[in-house]
């Protein structure tokens, strides 16, 4: 009587610790499916707001070339940095392609610096408002991916975790980082 109610013992402890286990391992992976979901969503946010900034850009070329036809070198800088984010697919190049962006677009602001017609027409204002208004979004959307891969890439890194999560799949993922911080740390400024 005494050996089955040991045997009745263990077997319950043993469903006891197979329940827990199970329990642990399905909120994890449900876990680390909903912050790698999140993390495409944010990436997704930042290419959308990336794309829109490269769309206003051709217009913002065009409203500065009227006044400054021979800056034929700045407008090329723009146009091949705008193909580098556009065609960006990973958070490196990404960056990287930022920080060409954020130069470009420095040139080009100060070759409108030197056209006061240019400073005052309607169009060129609205582009630059709406301008300032993406990057301020971009800026958002970076801090919102960076987020969820810093919670991400934790979860994954912390004990148990580690132990068993890269065998279901998840790996880290790479923060939207820049070559030279200093280059986008605002955003550009286009008041004159």
């Amino acid at each position: 009587m005494m050996a089955g109610m040991e045997i009745l013992i263990v077997v319950a402890v043993i469903v006891l610790l197979v329940v827990i286990v199970g329990g642990y391992l399905w909120a994890t992976y449900n876990g680390l499916v909903r912050l790698n979901v999140r993390v495409d969503e944010a990436w997704s946010d930042i290419t959308v707001q990336l794309k829109r900034r490269a769309d206003l850009i051709p217009n913002l070329i065009e409203a500065v070339k009227g006044y400054a036809a021979h800056e034929k070198q700045v407008f090329e800088n723009v146009t091949k940095a705008r193909s580098e984010t556009v065609n960006a697919t990973t958070p490196a190049e990404a960056g990287v392609a930022e920080n060409h962006f954020q130069q470009a677009l420095k040139s080009l602001f100060a070759v409108a610096e030197a056209y006061p017609q240019l400073q005052a027409n309607q169009n060129f204002l609205q582009l630059q408002g709406e301008l300032v208004d993406t990057e301020d979004k971009i800026q958002a959307s970076r801090r919102f991916y960076n987020g969820g891969v810093r919670e991400l890439n934790t979860k994954i890194k912390v004990f148990p975790n580690t132990l068993f999560v890269r065998g279901l799949g998840f790996t880290e993922r790479e923060f939207f980082e820049v070559d030279e911080p200093s280059a986008i740390a605002e955003p550009p400024k286009v008041q004159f």
